[in-house]
């Protein structure tokens, strides 16, 4: 019963988390809409190397869920 305390807190924080994280996600995108407004050339060169980064992670995060 103590587990199942334990287990349901932490998906209510869980929860929280996820719904501050979508408002600041929409925050982030509001960034991006912006400096694209304002610098086409150096954000499109930002958002290549962002999208270059992921790649990475993903890469590794492959050798954790493939083992």
């Amino acid at each position: 019963m103590k587990k199942i305390n334990k287990i349901n807190r932490s998906l209510k924080i869980v929860d929280k988390i996820e719904k501050i994280r979508a408002r600041n996600n929409r925050n982030w995108m509001d960034i991006v809409r912006l400096s694209i407004r304002l610098d086409y050339d150096k954000t499109a060169k930002l958002i290549k190397q962002i999208y270059k980064h992921d790649i990475e992670i993903s890469s590794l995060a492959k050798k954790i869920y493939k083992k």
